[in-house]
C-alpha cells in the first residue's frame, strides 16, 4: 500500500489503478474517488483526494522533506 505523503492515508493502489471504463477516445478512466496520483521529479506520489494532490502541487518539496526527515 502506497501512503498519502500528505495527510498519511495508506492508499490502495490497485483498487485506484483499476480500470472502470474507457473515455470517448478509448483510453482506460479510473475512479478518483479511491486516489490519485501524481508524477514528480522521476517517483510517484499516491493521495487520498485531489485536496490532498493540489497541496502537495503547492509545495512538492516541502512535503518531500517533511516525509524524509
Amino acid at each position: 500500500m502506497a501512503v498519502d505523503i500528505v495527510c498519511g492515508k495508506e492508499i490502495a493502489e490497485k483498487a485506484m489503478n483499476a480500470t472502470v471504463g474507457h473515455v470517448p477516445a478509448g483510453a482506460p478512466e479510473v475512479d478518483p474517488s479511491l486516489g490519485t496520483k501524481r508524477f514528480y521529479q522521476g517517483e510517484w506520489y499516491y493521495f487520498c483526494s485531489m485536496a490532498c494532490r493540489q497541496k502537495f502541487v503547492a509545495l512538492p518539496d516541502e512535503y518531500i522533506a517533511k516525509s524524509s526527515g
